[in-house]
């Protein structure tokens, strides 16, 4: 044995002597640019995926819900259901006496009862709201009375207080999971609470790891005199792991030319991807140069690269596959497979590139916080003027959209009562490879955007939603918090809209147009056969029919205002944030009209009559126009694609409308 060792190793010496093979070195750049045009740094398919094993997996689609998340407007405290009007001047000293109904609405409890005034119902958390309460009051606030047949209330309850409403966490139709999309435990409980079982996932890379050397043992063998434990395959396969691919260890291949070529024809018919570590150097052990070159086109595109440590690298391409062989040093191995390796391996799997744990941003607005507890603010980020901003997330803890959207967290110290704008914060990130947006829109929501941001992102942009209604976008934009407002604001004195609302320096994209109007269940006689002009006053004549309004500073709202004026019929005060909202109200019986747009009123299958044709625009800072991404919008406004997928969606699309 001895030897035949001795006699191979000679050979080696004079195969060297011969100069076989040289490393021709070449820079980083020319390496990295020749691996990135022979081998296509893309994701690989999809393939579909029970939910419980899309842990780490990569969205490979957009994902609307197929539901209103919560379906129903719900309580968020223990309490009793009531009417936020029963308690206007309530005070220790003259409490207002609310008759208990004779129902208890646990979870999951259908009510059975309409809330009349003077009455109250008692609910759990997240227990069904009835029809007729705009309110819930938490029990500790109350005192019982009368044997327990009424409850007493000692201070006023404002609308809208401790209710969810249904669709204000995610809405039906409502894009709430982008592709691309790493999934985490926060978006699984996002998929499982919108009912989906299976999901489709970009396909991970599957990738071959060889260690290749006579000295090398593995891990747990006996060491013998002269020879290494193998750590570059523990190093490398949990590398592979760690970004996005699944590793397939191959062990260790000894310093044989027939019996390394075996293992990497095998390796190649098995993988995406074939990393070997060891036999790049000049030196007598090389011989998988020789073998790449046979192994099929264009074999060897780099070998040597002006890197320290590193230079030994070897880059080919067989049978359509990349074969990178690094350095047998674990520095110069790990070092070389991080800068050629990692990017590739990200990118087949669909992840976006590495990036450090954590960023300092800057806070827009004063933040209030509880004096005396450590506050975690959950926060998106985005690219102000001056650098980063962190956004926090207006959602709250009953929200389960609120951790996926935030790329992040900060912390507001438990003796500070608050933040105040301009100070910098440190956001923590949440898991590898978020980055802030490329642009980020707020405003009104619409899923004709969540479609034309869809478009954008196939054009390599990432675009952040997030929904405050249209007046708080324009504020957002005033402030510089995001590019792009996205409204649909009425002026009631010009009639005109989004126009009459832009300052100094903003300039309007056209977007499309929505057909507004009433919403009603099918084959009410209030509403059935009429105008919404007279629909809407035939219903504000009858006392029990019962609204539900918009949210104050949304487009709608406006809408609604001009409507009925400055009554306040019953329902007023229920002022949920979107349209899926109303017109889950209007079709679960817990309204009896609304104002919404026609597609949604489509989707619930509720009645409707046009009220108007509202303009949905998007604003902007007219200095930010050229910004590659928000030029990239902007664009995408008017095209032939753009308008196919709005019109499919039953908006019309504005052309080239100002």
């Amino acid at each position: 044995m001895s030897g035949n060792r001795e006699t191979e190793f000679a050979r080696r010496l004079a195969a060297a002597a011969r100069q076989e093979q040289f490393l021709t070195v070449v820079s980083r750049e020319e390496a990295q640019a020749a691996f990135r045009a022979a081998v296509p740094h893309a994701a690989l398919p999809p393939e579909t995926v029970p939910l419980a094993q899309s842990l780490g997996r990569v969205l490979a689609r957009d994902i609307a819900s197929p539901i209103d998340v919560p379906p129903f407007d719900r309580a968020l405290v223990d309490g009793f259901a009531l009417r936020a009007a029963d308690t206007e001047g309530a005070n220790a000293d003259r409490p207002r006496t609310l008759a208990l109904n004779r129902e208890i609405l646990a979870c999951g409890v259908a009510p059975t009862l309409a809330l009349a005034g003077g009455t109250a119902t008692p609910i759990a958390t997240g227990g069904v709201m009835p029809r007729g309460a705009d309110a819930v009051i938490m029990v500790e606030q109350t005192e019982f009375f009368e044997e327990g047949l009424a409850i007493e209330v000692s201070a006023p309850v404002r609308p809208g207080q401790f209710v969810g409403y249904a669709g204000a966490d995610m809405a039906s139709g409502e894009t709430v999971l982008r592709r691309g999309t790493v999934v985490t435990a926060r978006e699984i409980g996002m998929l499982a609470a919108c009912g989906l079982a299976d999901i489709e996932v970009l396909r991970r890379p599957r990738v071959a790891v060889l260690s290749t050397g006579d000295e090398l043992v593995a891990p747990g063998e006996a060491l013998r005199p002269g020879a290494i434990y193998d750590s570059n395959g523990a190093i490398v396969a949990a590398s592979v792991a760690e970004n996005g691919g699944d590793p397939l260890p191959l062990g260790i291949v000894r310093d044989d030319e027939a019996a390394l070529e075996g293992a990497l024809r095998d390796a190649l018919s098995r993988s995406d991807l074939v990393v070997l570590s060891g036999g790049t150097s000049k030196g007598a052990g090389d011989v998988s140069h020789r073998i790449l070159s046979r192994l099929g086109e264009p074999g060897i595109l780099v070998h040597g690269v002006a890197l320290k440590p590193g230079k030994p690298l070897c880059l080919a391409v067989a049978e359509g596959k990349a074969v990178v062989v690094l350095p047998g040093f674990p520095t110069s191995a790990m070092f070389t497979f991080h800068d050629f390796v990692v990017p590739l391996v990200r990118a087949l799997a669909g992840l976006p590139p590495r990036e450090e744990e954590a960023v300092t941003a800057r806070l827009p607005q004063r933040l209030t916080s509880e004096l005396g507890r450590t506050e975690f603010v959950m926060a998106s980020l985005a690219r102000g003027p001056d650098g980063l901003v962190a956004l926090p997330l207006p959602k709250g803890s009953g929200s389960v959209t609120a951790f996926s959207q935030a790329d992040g967290f900060f912390a507001v110290p438990a003796a500070r009562a608050g933040l105040e704008a301009g100070e910098t914060v440190s956001v923590v990130r949440l898991g590898a490879g978020v980055r802030p947006p490329d642009l980020t829109i707020i405003g009104s929501h619409c899923v004709g955007l969540d479609r034309v941001v869809g478009l954008l992102a196939e054009r390599g942009f990432r675009a952040r939603t997030v929904w405050v209604g249209s007046a708080g976008g324009l504020v957002a934009l005033r402030r510089g918090e995001c590019d792009l407002a996205a409204m649909h604001l009425l002026d009631p004195e010009t009639g005109g809209y989004n126009t009459p609302f832009l300052e100094e320096g903003m300039a309007l994209g056209p977007g499309w147009r929505r057909l507004q109007g009433v919403v009603f269940r099918a084959g009410d006689p209030r509403f059935e056969g009429r105008t919404a002009e007279a629909a809407v006053a035939a219903a504000l004549a009858d006392p029990d029919s019962v609204m539900v309004n918009r949210n104050a500073g949304s487009g709608t709202r406006l809408l609604v205002d001009g409507l009925i004026g400055t009554g306040r019929p019953p329902g007023f005060w229920n002022q949920p944030r979107s349209h899926n909202a109303v017109a889950a109200a209007v079709a679960q019986g817990r309204a009896d009209w609304g104002v919404a747009i026609e597609s949604v009123a489509r989707a619930y299958a509720l009645g409707f009559l046009p009220l108007a044709q509202e303009h949905y625009d998007f604003a902007y800072r007219v200095e930010d126009r050229m910004k590659p991404a928000l030029a990239a919008f902007l664009s995408l406004l008017g095209r032939p694609e753009t308008d196919a997928a709005l019109t499919e969606l039953g908006f019309e699309p504005a052309g080239d409308e100002a």
